[in-house]
C-alpha cells in the first residue's frame, strides 16, 4: 500500500522499506505493518494531544522529567511551545518505558526506533505468524485464564520493581503473543505509564490494573474475582519487600482507619469515566 505522509519519512530515511497495511486505528494512534529488509515490524503513529481520548491526561503526567527548565515552565504555562514539549513527553514515554520494561524481563514489544512521532517496534504475533489478538477478543479455559492471569501479576510485579505503574492496563491492551510453542501475553499501550514513586496517582492506578486483570480473567475462573492482590502488592512494594520471587496469596487484610467517604465516591466516579471511556475507544475497528 502507498505509505501514509508521515511514515513516508521514514521510508525516505531507510527506517523501513515498505508500508504492508494498517492494523488498527484508535483514538490515540494508528498503527501499520511494515518491512524493515528481510524482518516484519509495526508502526505507530501518535495522534496530537487534542484527538486523544485520556480525560485526566494530568493524572498520567504529574512529575514527568523534561529536558530542562525552559521547557517545563512552557509547559506549566500552556504555552504554545509548552504544549509542543508535553506532546513530546507524551510520545516519548512510551519509548523510555519499553526500553526500561524489556531491561527488567517484562514481556513488552521491542522497541527499535523513534522517528518524527512514529514508534518502530516488535510485532507480536501468534502461532500461526499473524498479528497477535488482544484479550479481549479470545476466550480462555479455567485452567489457561488462571495461568495466564498468574503470569500477567508478575509482570505487574516485575513493572513495580522497574518503577512503573501500567496506568491502563487491561484486556485491551494485552495481547496474546506466541513464543516457545505457548501463548504468551505481551503487554502494549504504555504512553500513560507513569513512575511509581514520583506519581501521587501510581497506587490507584495499579490497583485499577490488577482489578482489571482479576475481573476480566474472573469471567473464566470465578474464583478469581474474590482475590486481592492490587493491595498485597503495593503494601509489599510500599514497605520494600516486593520483588518478582515474592509469593503472593491474594488476601489482603487492609489495616483500620477513618476512611474518607468523598475521596473513595470521588474515586470510584474518576474509575468509572476512564473505564467508560476507555471501552469507547476501543470500539473504534481494526
Amino acid at each position: 500500500m502507498k505509505a501514509p505522509a508521515r511514515l513516508q519519512t521514514l521510508v525516505d530515511e531507510g527506517l523501513i522499506d515498505s508500508v504492508v497495511r494498517q492494523l488498527m486505528s484508535g483514538k490515540e494512534a494508528e498503527v501499520y505493518v511494515v518491512r524493515c529488509g528481510t524482518d516484519t515490524r509495526c508502526a505507530k503513529i501518535y495522534k496530537e494531544a487534542n484527538q486523544r481520548s485520556f480525560r485526566q491526561a494530568v493524572d498520567y503526567t504529574e512529575n514527568r522529567k523534561v529536558k530542562n527548565s525552559r521547557q517545563a515552565r512552557a509547559m506549566a504555562k500552556g504555552t504554545r511551545f509548552g504544549r509542543q514539549a508535553q506532546e513530546a513527553a507524551w510520545q516519548s514515554a512510551e519509548v523510555d518505558a519499553l526500553y526500561r520494561l524489556a531491561d527488567a524481563g517484562v514481556r513488552v514489544p521491542k522497541p527499535y526506533n523513534f522517528f518524527e512521532g512514529v514508534l518502530l517496534m516488535e510485532l507480536v504475533t501468534d502461532a500461526n505468524g499473524d498479528a497477535a489478538p488482544r484479550l479481549n477478543d479470545v476466550a480462555f479455559t479455567p485452567e489457561q485464564a488462571r495461568a495466564h492471569h498468574a503470569t500477567l501479576l508478575g509482570e505487574v510485579v516485575r513493572m513495580l520493581g522497574a518503577g512503573i505503574v501500567h496506568g491502563d492496563l487491561s484486556e485491551f491492551n494485552i495481547l496474546l503473543g506466541h513464543e516457545h510453542d505457548e501463548a504468551v501475553p505481551v503487554i502494549i499501550d504504555l504512553p500513560q505509564a507513569v513512575d511509581a514513586a514520583g506519581n501521587n496517582h501510581a497506587q490507584r492506578m495499579l490497583l485499577r490494573d490488577v482489578a482489571n486483570l482479576r475481573d476480566f480473567f474472573g469471567r473464566f475462573a470465578p474464583e478469581l474475582l474474590q482475590t486481592h492482590y492490587g493491595p498485597e502488592i503495593w503494601d509489599l512494594y510500599q514497605r520494600g519487600l516486593l520483588s518478582a520471587e515474592a509469593r503472593l496469596s491474594g488476601q489482603f487484610q487492609a489495616k483500620g482507619g477513618t476512611v474518607d467517604v468523598r475521596s473513595l465516591l470521588r474515586e470510584i466516579d474518576d474509575a468509572r469515566a476512564e473505564d467508560a471511556a476507555r471501552r469507547l475507544r476501543m470500539q473504534t475497528p481494526v
